[in-house]
């Protein structure tokens, strides 16, 4: 008799590998996974759709011959539309919408053979770097309950940290991947602009800001899942580089040499915690003791750095503005206040008011600023970093006052100055578990590319993870 225990421990290419050595079958590994999030779904509230049903019925018929045939998955309730299933994306605005069809990315996901056992949760419109939407409630981070799980994947991260999946879904427009996986102690990369489709629906989000892919136990899993899903769709407005490879050959290849620039300095100024000072400097030594060049720099994109927060909150805001008038227009709804959270009524506030000039000067001030950051990347191959600047806070930390809601985006940025500067270049860069601070709670280190280039992201990882690999440290909450 198998022990399902020990199998779901694995990650998503040794679940694969057992089931097609056929020494397990996809409907037992997905009732095992199902018996799981029945016993921690109650104290973690990370999955807010099941689909149970639809999964043993895909898992007992005839699955496609893909990369993780038989393995079960999760999808978050926001980005790739997954047909037949409800889809909030947090917000009640959206309450009894089901999509009639799938998402490129979600046929990618089937056709590698994953099995979709449900979706799970995120903040309302995923604005947030936390999940803790008022529709569904805090998800909670396995690691402390008092935590925050990240965001906006952070349901996402914390089934996969807590051992419900090996891997799920997940999307980043400002470090929705890699937040939640430095908060929650498992690998998120964040791949190249229009590696992953976002059709047919979407050509780009935001200008680019938003790319789909997700979050993983291993290193091995996520070139993995991303050879199976990346490439163009039909009609996308532009495409990224191709890889020299497969990106799973990456994974153990030697990455040589290499120039490390490393930095604490926010580049909009602000206090970084001790905690991600320890992990961003013992990481740098990892890195030195490993054979690469290790140098301390500052990076600074061009100009001064208000403008370039100023450039992305245009973008973000007229996202949310332009998302909540779509799909109000299509239910001949006149949003109000009353609809949302109240933060996300502020956003869509200011971000209705901005013009349409406002919004091409804002893409040329995140344009000009990749061109320096991209120049930067011409002598060195990797930028590390801090993820976060704080450890997982306290669920609660980003409540919005009601007399003045933009003080909880303040409060954003103060935790998350790191990430976003990437999705305005459209570079991949990658959150690695390789710290826990004294509470035993992860801190993530955060590692950038060059434009097109996962594959020293993909060789370095894999070089990290054997270093100290992470996959034995299991959270409180977890089986």
């Amino acid at each position: 008799m198998p022990n399902f225990e020990e199998i779901l421990d694995l990650d998503a290419t040794a679940q694969a590998e057992l089931i097609r050595r056929k020494e397990i079958k996809p409907i037992e590994l997905v009732e095992a996974t199902i018996e799981r999030v029945e016993k921690l779904n109650p104290d973690l509230n990370l999955v807010i759709t099941t689909l149970f049903d639809e999964a043993k019925t895909a898992a007992a018929g005839k699955i496609p011959d893909g990369p993780f045939a038989g393995v079960p998955f999760l999808m978050k309730d926001i980005g790739a539309f997954l047909a037949g299933a409800p889809m909030s994306m947090g917000t009640a605005l959206l309450k009894g919408f089901v999509p009639d069809h799938d998402s490129e990315l979600t046929k990618r996901f089937k056709r590698a053979g994953l099995i979709i056992i449900g979706k799970t949760n995120t903040p309302e419109f995923g604005l947030m770097p936390t999940t803790e939407p008022r529709l569904f409630g805090p998800s909670r981070n396995p690691w402390d309950i008092d935590k925050t799980t990240g965001g906006s994947s952070g349901a996402s991260a914390a089934a996969v940290a807590s051992r419900i999946v090996p891997m799920a879904h997940a999307n980043d427009g400002g470090g929705s991947i890699r937040i939640p996986a430095s908060c929650c102690g498992v690998f998120g990369l964040k791949p190249t602009r229009a590696r992953n489709p976002l059709g047919p629906d979407f050509g780009d989000i935001m200008s680019g800001l938003v790319c789909e892919h997700a979050v993983c136990r291993s290193v091995q899993d996520s070139a993995a899942l991303l050879d199976a899903t990346s490439g163009p769709d039909i009609g996308d407005p532009y495409l990224a580089p191709a890889p020299a490879r497969p990106f799973i050959e990456e994974v153990g290849a030697d990455p040589g040499r290499l120039k490390i620039a490393f930095s604490t300095e926010i580049l909009t100024g602000g206090a970084i915690h001790k905690d991600c000072l320890a992990a961003v400097n013992d990481v740098a030594s990892l890195c030195r003791d490993l054979g690469h060049e290790v140098i301390e720099v500052n990076l600074t994109p061009a100009g001064d750095q208000n403008d370039f927060m100023h450039a992305f909150n245009v973008l973000w805001f007229s996202g949310c503005a332009s998302t909540i008038n779509t799909i109000a227009g299509i239910g001949g709804i006149t949003p109000q206040a009353d609809y949302f959270e109240p933060l996300t009524w502020a956003i869509y506030e200011i971000g209705r008011e901005f013009s349409a000039s406002d919004y091409l000067m804002a893409v040329r001030t995140l344009q000009r600023a990749s061109r320096d950051v991209c120049k930067f990347f011409m002598d060195y191959d990797v930028f590390l970093t801090p993820v976060l600047a704080e450890p997982p806070v306290n669920i609660g930390t980003f409540d919005a006052p009601e007399s003045n809601p933009m003080q909880a985006w303040e409060r954003v940025v103060e935790f998350a100055p790191f990430t976003a500067i990437f999705n305005a270049t459209g570079q991949p860069a990658m959150s690695v578990p390789l710290y826990w601070n004294v509470d035993n709670l992860p801190v993530g280190t955060h590692f950038a590319g060059r434009f097109g280039d996962e594959a020293t992201l993909f060789r370095l990882a894999a070089q990290l993870e054997y270093a100290r690999p992470w996959a034995t440290r299991r959270p409180p909450i977890s089986a």
